[in-house]
């Protein structure tokens, strides 16, 4: 009788108690491609994030984020994705910072209901950056002649075997700080009044998880399965959700090379495409000494 019971009862009153999916996103955030380290795009993210809310009986979805951030349009993407899944699934998000949640990490952070961080986690960082070098000197110094035709008269801007030109710096900068703008815009909408008012808060500071519960950049320290289990009761369980497979598991895969279709001549170019994500990846890391 008890048995037949149960797929009446509250979810908090059943035997097996509350079962929560849990998405893992971590690694720097770059468009779809090849990588020799982990990252993150809309496109790796989407299919964890639809099988995660496609748990008809879970009340909520937990996400946890460690992420140096990059591309701002990928960062916004999966914030967007994460966002809509909720509101036409009718769940709450729980989004758990891990070691970082900086910068383009953050902006995905903020798509939860309420983001809980380790007291030495690392949070914040709103801000854009561009980096780049100037080899001008370099190739002069070694015989080569730079030789660039363009049709267009910006179509070279920021060339780096080029002199820097202020009105190159201008429009670059002009254009960071309108993406920076939709950055605080978002943090703004979805965080409201739990922000402090502090100065530094928009400069691309970032904090400690202690220090970002003072300034309403975190609802909560803490880890998701003391959290969750207080939230909705001791037999809360946590099930991990993977990225969907193909019908016959993921194929042979290689830097992004798929071996089973022939394509072993490509290995060498997407290996050196890689190395530079891998790169790029470590440099975004490095800036949070991690």
């Amino acid at each position: 009788m008890k048995q037949f019971l149960q797929p009446f009862l509250p979810t908090s009153m059943r035997a097996d108690g509350v079962v929560i999916p849990v998405v893992r996103l971590s690694g720097a955030i770059m468009p779809a491609g090849n990588a020799l380290r982990q990252t993150m795009s809309l496109a790796s993210t989407a299919g964890m994030l639809e099988k995660a809310f496609a748990f008809k009986k879970a009340p909520a979805v937990a996400i946890t984020i460690n992420s140096p951030g990059g591309s701002p349009v990928q960062s916004r993407l999966i914030f967007r994705r994460i966002r809509d899944l909720a509101e036409e699934k009718n769940k709450k998000v729980y989004v758990f910072v891990e070691d970082l949640a900086a910068s383009g990490g953050y902006m995905i952070a903020v798509a939860g209901d309420e983001i809980i961080a380790d007291p030495s986690s690392i949070v914040g960082s709103i801000g854009v950056v561009s980096a780049s070098f100037g080899f001008q000197e370099m190739i002069k110094k070694i015989g080569v002649e730079r030789r660039l035709y363009t049709a267009g008269k910006n179509k070279a801007l920021l060339d780096p075997f080029s002199p820097e030109k202020k009105e190159d710096v201008a429009r670059l900068k002009a254009l960071q700080l309108d993406i920076h703008q939709t950055f605080i815009d978002l943090v703004k909408a979805r965080r409201g009044s739990k922000l402090a008012d502090d100065d530094d808060l928009f400069t691309g500071m970032f904090w400690s998880g202690r220090q970002g519960l003072e300034l309403g950049l975190v609802d909560q320290l803490g880890d998701m399965r003391s959290f969750l289990k207080a939230r909705y009761g001791d037999k809360t369980r946590l099930r991990l959700v993977s990225a969907p497979r193909g019908l016959f598991g993921r194929r042979l895969n290689l830097f992004g090379v798929d071996l089973e279709r022939g394509d072993g001549e490509k290995i060498a170019g997407a290996l050196a495409n890689g190395v530079v994500d891998a790169l790029e990846a470590r440099a975004l890391w490095n800036r949070f000494g991690l």
